[in-house]
């Protein structure tokens, strides 16, 4: 069989799709090329009916180590368990294409994508993200297409596809957008504190990249394309007894998710327990949901009445509290309405920084956040597992939330743990663990940017009306037609996550939305303020101290010792903790500041760390703009900066020029950057008794 080969040239960069030479028994499988990397995705359509009641669609991500020339370094040396930032990248793709299949369709559908190649640097997540979309749209699989999804970034004011690591790193703004037939159907992403305006155009200069990669899926399906598998009309369904109709109208009034619920379900009990005709039953449970469903929407159209009796941009009552676990670093409660969430901060060293291996080697992420979602948040009974995609997704939204306001790890050398149970959940639980995290941060000192929030958007859409709902609730996520979360502070965004559910969305609708979430951000932020609006001045009471200081680079292995004898040992004297960078920056941590300062005096005189205050004979080492590099001790090397240079003979101040290459000079040690670099002075030296210099 001859190939199918369709070429995307989008801003510089160049994307191949292939078709019809690998996985031909797949219903649909695309060559994904651009580069060095190259990535298989299939799709397969069951054509077996299994008479379900959902839609069974599994999506399945995996990043081959042979892609990147690797040995997996597991006991088995193969692939193990899915990784989390696979489960990301699957939900990518789930949500890109769910909304997009009839309500009718019921067939058990699997998408399949697999990195065979891969440059370290480059953006996977696009290329996978496009194979699946090409797959399912050649497919029979019956979709609405042609869909499509990239990731852009805006690097110094430059809007960019496919961008690279490098790129990503050093971002302003980040997302991944998917656009349908009809328009949005996915966002997901974060942005250092953007203005509404940019991240409208963001998604505007997006959808301009993605109807050109649509022109390209619809020339490959052209050519390779099957037919699209029928979906017959879903059958009419019984009308519902009138007295059953009232008990909906009732049930829809009441505030309280409990007392509503069962209501409802005690309702639908009734009804099927009146149907004789077993067959019937299903269908009669199907209407009972539909004409809840058309109740509640048309009420909110209709009305503006949302389920608990709020209008459409009201928020529920907030209250908050700190400190409420006595040995936790930092602690916090976040109550909205019935949705609840317990947050924890733990300030850790520089070693407890998460270790991930990915296929461009190992990196270490010192903010972490957690979400848990336990059973007895919703009132229910199930067994106890590891996080679900679910809570990985929703953690992960959280975190990339704070991220934009906490504080680099060269500036705050701590590891920062958030965890966030939730104990109670009535819609937005991401959104209270953004609130949660935030304020038990603050809580634990942590010296935020500035406080951030986050708020959870609903819609409900006909033909002619639109109804944009702050502040969603379960059952408004639900039954509603999108699930937008906007999370930032006063500045501008931190993060964006849309789900549609209607298969498009109107470019305005959401722009609407997104004005509508800036101003209950800016709400909820008035109400966290009421229980804490800064960083807490102490230091909390069980949290590890930090010294840190600065060494030669060639003198780690002094301080390190054979085979980590030396380091270790200070540890063991000490009972303080003990890092050192490949910078030479050495971190200490331990239980008190006293504990801290001995291990540094320790560390100072395995390899020559000067004391604040004290005077030293030096000898420089180079003589820069703005000032004189001086090595002290043959191993510690500081700065004196202009304004501490010595007087000269005239009386005037010194200039660079009267000091050379290797020439000795008597310094005082004034203090060290935030960065933990010494700052020399000679004018302070100047007249200092011999016997208080350490040669």
């Amino acid at each position: 069989m001859q190939p199918t080969i369709e070429t995307l040239e989008l801003a510089g960069s160049k994307v191949t799709f292939e078709t019809g030479r690998i996985a031909r028994q797949a219903s649909g499988a695309v060559v994904v090329r651009s580069g060095d990397n190259v990535i298989l995705a299939t799709v397969v359509a069951s054509s077996a009916d299994r008479g379900l009641d959902f839609f069974p669609l599994t999506v399945e991500y995996r990043e081959k180590f042979a892609a990147a020339g690797m040995i997996p370094g597991n006991v088995m040396r193969r692939e193990g368990r899915i990784t989390d930032q696979e489960v990301l990248i699957c939900r990518l793709i789930d949500r890109t294409i769910r909304s997009l299949f009839p309500k009718e369709y019921t067939r058990e559908v699997q998408v399949q994508v697999q990195v065979m190649s891969a440059d370290p640097a480059a953006d996977l997540t696009s290329l996978a993200l496009l194979g699946a979309c090409m797959a399912l749209h050649i497919s029979e699989a019956p979709a609405a297409g042609p869909v499509a999804g990239l990731r852009i970034v805006r690097e110094n004011g430059r809007w960019t596809p496919f961008p690279t690591q490098l790129a990503r790193a050093r971002a302003e703004l980040e997302f991944v957008v998917s656009a349908g037939p009809d328009g949005l159907v996915m966002v997901e992403g974060e942005a250092k504190e953007a203005p509404p305006t940019r991240c409208r155009e963001a998604l505007e200069q997006a959808l301009v990249w993605l109807d050109k990669v649509k022109r390209t899926a619809d020339k490959l399906r052209e050519v390779a394309g099957k037919p699209k598998v029928s979906v017959e009309a879903a059958p009419t369904l019984p009308e519902l007894p009138a007295e059953v109709i009232r008990a909906i109208e009732q049930a829809v009034t009441i505030a309280g998710k409990a007392e509503r619920h069962q209501a409802l379900d005690q309702a639908r009990q009734t009804l099927i327990a009146s149907i004789e005709d077993e067959g019937m039953r299903d269908d009669f449970r199907e209407a009972f949901g539909k004409h809840h469903s058309k109740l509640v929407r048309e009420r909110i159209l209709a009305e503006g009445a949302r389920i608990d009796g709020r209008g459409p941009t009201d928020i529920r009552p907030i209250w908050s509290e700190i400190g409420w676990l006595p040995r936790a670093h930092g602690s916090a409660i976040f109550t909205r309405g019935e949705t609840q969430a317990l947050v924890t901060c733990t300030l850790g060293t520089d070693d407890d920084g998460l270790r991930v291996f990915e296929l461009g080697g190992e990196r270490r992420e010192h903010f972490m956040l957690h979400y848990n979602f336990p059973p007895y948040s919703v009132g229910e009974c199930r067994p106890l597992r590891g996080p679900g995609r679910r809570e990985i997704g929703h953690g992960n939204l959280a975190r990339r939330g704070l991220a934009a306001v906490v504080p680099d790890f060269a500036d705050y050398p701590y590891t920062l743990r958030i965890e966030s149970e939730i104990s109670e959940s009535n819609g937005s639980s991401s959104m209270a663990t953004v609130c949660g995290g935030c304020l038990a941060m603050l809580h634990a000192g942590v010296p935020l940017t500035r406080p951030v929030a986050g708020i959870a958007m609903g819609l409900v859409a006909d033909a002619e009306r639109v109804a944009i709902l702050s502040d969603i609730l379960g059952d408004e996520d639900h039954l509603g037609d999108m699930d937008f979360k906007v999370v930032g502070t006063r500045e501008g965004i931190t993060a964006l996550q849309l789900d549609n559910k209607i298969g498009g969305l109107d470019f305005d609708v959401l722009s609407r939305a997104l004005d509508q979430a800036v101003a209950g951000i800016e709400h909820i932020l008035g109400e966290m303020a009421k229980t804490i609006d800064a960083p807490s001045a102490e230091a909390p009471k069980y949290a590890p101290r930090v010294l840190r200081s600065a060494i030669m680079p060639d003198s780690i292995a002094t301080l390190v010792g054979p085979r980590g004898t030396n380091i270790r040992g200070i540890q063991s004297d000490t009972g303080a903790r003990v890092t050192v960078g490949d910078d030479g920056i050495v971190h200490i941590y331990a239980a008190d500041q006293a504990t801290a300062q001995k291990a540094q005096r320790l560390v100072g005189k395995s390899v020559g760390i000067v004391e604040r205050g004290k005077y030293y004979s030096g000898r420089v080492t180079g003589v820069k703009e703005f000032g004189v590099f001086v090595r002290i001790n043959d191993v510690t090397e500081g700065l004196v900066p202009n304004e501490e240079l010595r007087e000269n003979q005239r009386g005037g101040k010194a200039s660079r020029e009267e000091f050379e290459q290797d020439q000795e000079v008597i310094v005082r040690v004034i203090g060290a950057d935030d960065r933990g670099r010494l700052r020399l002075s000679v004018r302070a030296a100047i007249g200092v008794d011999e016997a208080q210099v350490e040669f």
